[in-house]
């Protein structure tokens, strides 16, 4: 693709960033067939190559965003299944992360819109505050039916409301900064992120990680001052506030001695975690080398027990598990294999879906933020993965895992099931 941008504009390291992307795509469309927005809705626009020429156009002349560029960006769910469809190697995560910023920069929203994004933007990343929030929300959920209308704010305020869990759990030990030892001999030393939503929506998948590495010789540390990754905040264009928390990260782990990796056990995160690098390229060198060697230490928990060796001691429970690929973690890591050939070493008959590449409608705050397409792609998923007629349903992403999560079908995290035959609990929910 040709690009127009001036000597100056080059001068910014964002633009020249997105110059390099545009200029690798070549027009082909393939990216559409991939498109959770354009498959259900139909419009150019809403496909990765649509949003192209929207964010080529309006980087290009400078102006701020308008409500039409605005629109088509905002119902992208960054779930990067034309990175994967894409012959040319069109990095559109870089490119679409960089619109948002221009946008929040450059748009000013309606005042409800703003208030929501800065409460959202304000609140996840802080488990604290979100664990009374939801408390809050759970009392209110029975009155979400009550809000009458069809407009964007009753639909936001309505997918709120019915988000929010029947129960919060109390906060687990495992959210404190110390060191887990490792049982027998220690064979490894890795950093465990305990996350911020995860922490407060399912503690139980950070303990059921650290009860696994340890039993299997893996000493975990949970890292003081470790926190957010900064994707929530950085999905949605609060771009200063995203470095903050990755900063916070990088400077945590930094100061551990004698990591072997870093293990993520929330696929979103590990996305964004894995790009630290390519986000502080344009720090100071002393920020910029330690978040090159944090990304590259960064590995997803399915990741390091394929390399590190997991084996089951339980006998195989009989049951059928449908197996549903977080994007972030398909299409954002390129991890596909992985996690399906663990649950059948723990003795699991592993079914996949029709359409395994198309996502849930979670995608961060999507589900919150554009309600009706997430209620649409929730739907489409949970109808293919109902087909397949398994026990239950594993995935690897506290965000697929809520969204999914409230059918008759029980849905758990695939480390929890991987514990559970290697000697721990069994999950809430799945069958005996």
């Amino acid at each position: 693709m040709q690009t127009n941008f001036t000597a100056e504009q080059l001068r910014d390291p964002e633009t020249a960033s997105s110059n390099a992307v545009l200029r690798t795509c070549v027009h082909c469309g393939m990216c559409t067939a991939t498109c959770p927005t354009f498959l259900l809705l139909g419009d150019e626009l809403d496909s990765p190559r649509g949003r192209i020429y929207l964010i080529k156009d309006m980087l290009e002349t400078g102006r701020p965003a308008t409500e039409e560029v605005v629109r088509h960006v905002d119902r992208c769910l960054s779930c990067l299944s034309c990175m994967t469809t894409c012959p040319s190697g069109v990095n559109y995560m870089h490119l679409v992360d960089h619109a948002r910023t221009y946008i929040e920069q450059t748009y000013r929203r309606p005042f409800a819109e703003r208030s929501l994004r800065s409460l959202l933007g304000f609140l996840l990343p802080r488990p604290a505050l979100f664990r009374a929030a939801l408390t809050g929300a759970r009392l209110a959920r029975p009155l979400g039916r009550l809000i009458p209308g069809e407009s964007m704010l009753a639909q936001r305020l309505r997918a709120m409301l019915s988000l929010a869990p029947a129960s919060v759990p109390a906060p687990s030990p495992v959210e404190k900064p110390r060191v887990y030892p490792a049982e027998g001999v220690r064979k490894a030393r890795v950093a465990l992120m305990t996350g911020c939503a995860q922490q407060v929506l399912m503690p139980r998948i950070n303990e059921a990680t650290i009860r696994l590495l340890t039993r299997l010789g893996v000493e975990v540390v949970v890292s003081r001052g470790a926190g957010c990754c900064g994707a929530l905040n950085h999905h949605i264009g609060q771009h200063d506030r995203a470095m903050g928390l990755a900063r916070a990260n990088i400077e945590a782990w930094a100061g551990e001695k004698g990591l072997d990796a870093i293990v993520i056990n929330a696929s979103g995160c590990g996305t964004t975690v894995k790009d630290y690098g390519f986000m502080f390229r344009s720090e100071p060198d002393a920020i910029r080398v330690q978040a090159e060697r944090i990304a590259g230490l960064t590995v997803d928990v399915t990741q390091f027990l394929a390399r590190f060796g997991y084996a089951p001691t339980r006998a195989a429970p009989g049951l059928t598990v449908a197996y549903h690929s977080a994007c972030s973690l398909q299409h954002g890591q390129g991890i596909t294999a992985e996690p399906k050939t663990l649950l059948k070493q723990a003795g699991f008959r592993v079914v996949e879906p029709r359409e395994p590449h198309i996502c849930c409608g979670s995608a961060g705050t999507y589900n919150l933020l554009q309600p009706e397409i997430a209620g649409r792609l929730r739907d489409r998923k949970l109808g293919n993965l109902k087909a397949t007629k398994p026990d239950l349903i594993a995935a690897g992403n506290i965000g697929c895992i809520t969204q999914l999560s409230g059918d008759a079908l029980p849905v758990v995290h695939t480390i929890e099931l991987l514990d559970w035959m290697a000697g721990g609990p069994r999950p809430p929910g799945v069958p005996a």
